[in-house]
């Protein structure tokens, strides 16, 4: 049985679709909320896009974990700057024009949010990079660890591994 619907034909959603229990917002709303996402939130792969560019990235990435968690793995070029630690050190470390990424160690962690919120109330303009460290890791690039350089293969389950990009 086919059960796929034409998605150029109104559907009305039965009243236990758990999708549609509450409508999609409006167009104009969507677009306001996914622009705003996109103020606060960059990626992995674009994060790596930038840092191995031909010129300077023009952001300052900055990993917010404890110093164990950084020896254990950051990505190359980050600055160590632990959460708790912003508020006394930031103005010492980073200029304030220019943009401030941060990272934690991935998904299921608001260390990157919380840095993030620090950085806004200290007048950074700044981005989370939504993954962390843990995504970093799985889409196949380079790391550094108290041992020195490691890199893993590209985990298929979150990058196309026989392409150049997702295409997204």
């Amino acid at each position: 049985m086919n059960t796929q619907v034409s998605p150029t034909l109104p559907v009305t959603a039965a009243a236990d679709d758990p999708v549609l229990r509450v409508p999609p917002a409006a167009p104009g709303d969507a677009a306001a909320y996914f622009a705003a996402s996109l103020a606060f939130h960059t990626d992995v792969s674009d994060v790596a896009a930038a840092l191995t560019a031909e010129c300077a990235p023009g952001f300052v990435l900055v990993d917010t974990r404890s110093t164990a968690a950084w020896d254990q793995g950051h990505i190359p070029g980050a600055l160590h700057l632990p959460t708790a630690l912003i508020p006394e050190q930031a103005g010492r470390l980073l200029d304030p024009s220019v943009p401030v990424v941060t990272y934690c160690w991935g998904p299921a962690c608001n260390g990157a949010t919380r840095a993030a919120l620090a950085f806004a109330q200290l007048g950074y303009r700044v981005k989370e990079m939504l993954g962390g460290f843990e995504y970093w890791v799985r889409e196949g690039f380079r790391y550094e660890t108290w041992e020195g350089a490691g890199e893993r293969a590209a985990d298929p389950l979150t990058v196309p591994v026989d392409a150049a990009d997702c295409g997204c």
